[in-house]
């Protein structure tokens, strides 16, 4: 099965890697359908994860997270792109002053996005045969 690993440094410290996880963990279950547990340790905590086709952990570290994750054979052909998706996301939350604002304020917009979807679906007129 293909490995995704991923190693990223931060100056969060503990608190705020741990809040940044926890947030990412929640999305992760909402938005992706993971089912997530996290253990908070002394040194460092850790977020399972898994879903059909994929499980792995996030180790959360004051300085740094590490991501491994295995993927299944459907979403293994997929790879690259997940893990280019991961790294792309990751990077972009890590360069704000505030990751864990980021995150929510980017979860807030994927959401209404979704809503706005389903608004539009629901308001057009249904098509078809007319009787």
């Amino acid at each position: 099965m293909p490995d995704i690993r991923i190693e990223r440094p931060h100056q969060l410290g503990l608190a705020k890697a741990r809040e940044l996880a926890f947030h990412w963990a929640e999305e992760a279950e909402q938005g992706l359908d993971m089912a997530c547990t996290y253990a908070e340790g002394e040194a460092e905590d850790v977020v399972s994860f898994s879903r059909s086709g994929v499980s792995g952990e996030l180790l959360v570290q004051a300085d740094r997270f590490v991501l491994s994750a295995k993927l299944g054979f459907l979403l293994g052909a997929f790879k690259d792109r997940i893990e280019t998706e991961i790294v792309k996301n990751l990077d972009e939350l890590l360069a704000h002053e505030d990751p864990v604002a980021a995150s929510a304020a980017k979860a807030a917009k994927a959401k209404a996005k979704v809503a706005g979807k389903g608004a539009k679906a629901a308001a057009a007129p249904a098509r078809g045969r007319k009787g």
